[in-house]
């Protein structure tokens, strides 16, 4: 169930991998890397090779051209008029945003320019994010009368509810020191050390064993919406598996002993 399909033109999707780190480039950067139906489809695929490859130790999400993303592809969804479609396109994203966070390996969302709408969710469900100071970030659908209502749904887990709120209501931008302020993003930096900054994250996260960061990482995911007593269940448990793992007794005798740690599964 696709889109007419575009032109052949580059890979909507571009995949690098160095010393562990992969970056997956949005590669329609002439048109904000818009999130239509084939790219969405070929960001699912990207995030099912990394999630089967224990080589890569990171991920890195980019933006070709002058922009991060600029959400959804109006032009195409004025175009499909099937509800049916619609709906297709609708799971389709919310598959992906959901597998972001169901990815063994970190994720990080490295935003220039613009990352409105859609745009904004994707930078939402990474688990962190490095911006630019020149970035934007918005909620804009109000503007053209197709309320945010899908991207609310990520951002909403990152931002106060009534600033989630100005940001729907309203459709104005907020640049990235307001987004480092309610939450949005993790670092804002130079433009010219953008990459710098997302390194300073990758070089510890590849530092560190691989088993033990993927399974924090899926217990803080299985917890953190969940009720209180469920979250210490699942957070109890995790810690329990945590300890039986190699990594673990290595991690801390090279604490007692005052020396690295030569971990198991690092890359």
């Amino acid at each position: 169930m696709n889109a007419a399909a575009e032109p052949m033109l580059s890979p909507f999707v571009l995949a690098d991998t160095r010393e562990g780190v992969r970056t997956l480039t949005l590669n329609r950067g002439e048109r904000y890397n818009p999130l239509s139906y084939d790219m969405l489809a070929a960001l699912e695929t990207a995030i099912d090779e990394v999630a089967a490859d224990s080589g890569v130790r990171a991920v890195v999400l980019a933006g070709a051209g002058r922009g991060f993303c600029a959400g959804h592809d109006l032009k195409e969804l004025r175009a499909q008029r099937s509800p049916q479609w619609r709906r297709g396109l609708f799971d389709l994203c919310s598959r992906v945003m959901i597998k972001l966070t169901q990815l063994p390996q970190p994720t990080i969302a490295r935003v220039h320019g613009m990352a409105t709408a859609a745009g904004c969710q994707l930078v939402s469900m990474c688990d962190l994010a490095v911006a630019a100071d020149t970035a934007r970030f918005a909620l804009p659908g109000v503007n053209v009368g197709v309320f945010c209502s899908t991207p609310a749904v990520g951002v909403g887990r990152n931002v106060a509810r009534k600033r989630v709120m100005e940001m729907l209501l309203t459709g104005e931008p907020i640049d990235a020191a307001t987004a480092l302020a309610w939450g949005l993003v993790n670092r804002v930096v130079a433009v010219d050390a953008i990459d710098a900054g997302v390194r300073q994250f990758t070089d510890l996260i590849v530092a560190r064993s691989a088993s033990i960061i993927a399974m924090g990482k899926r217990a803080f995911y299985a917890q953190i919406d969940a009720s209180l007593g469920d979250a210490y269940a699942v957070a109890g448990e995790t810690m329990c598996c945590n300890l039986d793992d190699p990594d673990a007794d290595e991690g801390m005798d090279a604490f007692i002993a005052k020396r690295p740690p030569d971990w198991r599964t690092r890359g």
